[in-house]
Order: C-alpha cells, then sequence, then structure tokens
C-alpha cells in the first residue's frame, strides 16, 4: 500500500461519524472525512497521531480523508476500504 503523500496530524475530536477535526503540526486545525462509521474503540482518542491524504477533487466538501491513526496498541488503518489491501500487503 502506497501511503506516500499523507500529512501527519494530531487528533482533535471525531464526530457525527464521518467527520474528524484534526490539528497540523504548523497549528493550522482543518476537518478531515473519516470513511469508517463504526465506533472506533480505541482509535479515536483526542491527541493521536494521525495520517491524512488529500484529494484534488473540486467536488469534495472536505478535500482530506483520515487514512491511519497511531494506537497504543500500534498502527491502525482507519479507511476500512482498504484494510484488506493493507493487511494483504504486510504479508507478502
Amino acid at each position: 500500500m502506497d501511503f506516500d503523500g499523507l500529512i501527519e496530524g494530531k487528533l482533535i475530536k471525531r464526530y457525527k461519524r464521518f467527520l474528524a477535526d484534526v490539528e497540523l503540526p504548523g497549528g493550522e486545525v482543518l476537518t478531515a472525512h473519516c470513511p469508517n462509521t463504526g465506533a472506533m474503540t480505541g482509535c479515536n482518542e483526542p491527541g493521536a497521531a494521525v495520517w491524512l491524504s488529500v484529494s484534488d477533487s473540486k467536488t469534495r466538501k472536505y478535500p482530506h480523508t483520515w487514512e491511519l491513526v497511531e494506537t497504543s496498541r500500534g498502527m491502525a488503518c482507519i479507511h476500512s476500504a482498504k484494510a484488506n489491501n493493507v493487511v494483504g500487503e504486510a504479508f507478502t
């Protein structure tokens, strides 16, 4: 899985199932799309390191997508549509 170009930040909060506020290293706060609608227990702790992708699509309301999070147990893939590919590459 190619994760080049991801932007690192710190999670402020996740809300409304599909949105998360993230603080970037420079202090800028942005809202990112959260593609995982589950409870995400242990994966949405405020202050956690997160990685975002950026879309160039002009039709998206939120160009950033939350992809990864660092948890107390290690890295977790938040993007549920990509999770199987990530695990598959880990075994190759």
